[in-house]
């Protein structure tokens, strides 16, 4: 049974910055996607950037330049470094795994006063 546990969330002020980890655990194929969304109140979930087993990444339009994704392979934690953060990054950030199987993470809260 494959888990994923997030950590990392919390309050920031505008232009702050945080860093969101996601350790998984269990038997992992080797081949996979790892990546993380959000979804805000009242909105749908969103892609916020997914990166592969081999290091290929994509970034939604809203956080290019700002966030950077990135993976241990050999301690199976993906991370999400979050720059120069606005009010509009607030929401819950989910941390998602897909290899034969999709997974999901419980979630993180990330919040951005202005």
């Amino acid at each position: 049974q494959v888990q994923l546990v997030e950590s990392g969330g919390g309050l920031v002020q505008a232009g702050g910055s945080l860093r969101l980890s996601c350790a998984a655990s269990g038997s992992i194929f080797s081949i996979n996607v790892m990546g993380w969304y959000r979804q805000a109140p009242g909105k749908q979930r969103e892609l916020v950037a997914v990166i592969t087993s081999g290091g290929s990444t994509t970034y939604a339009d809203s956080v290019k330049g700002r966030f950077t994704i990135s993976r241990d392979n050999a301690k199976k934690t993906l991370y999400l470094q979050m720059n120069s953060l606005k009010p509009d990054d607030t929401a819950v950030y989910f941390c998602n795994l897909r290899d034969r199987y999709t997974y999901w993470g419980q979630g993180t809260q990330v919040t951005v006063s202005s």
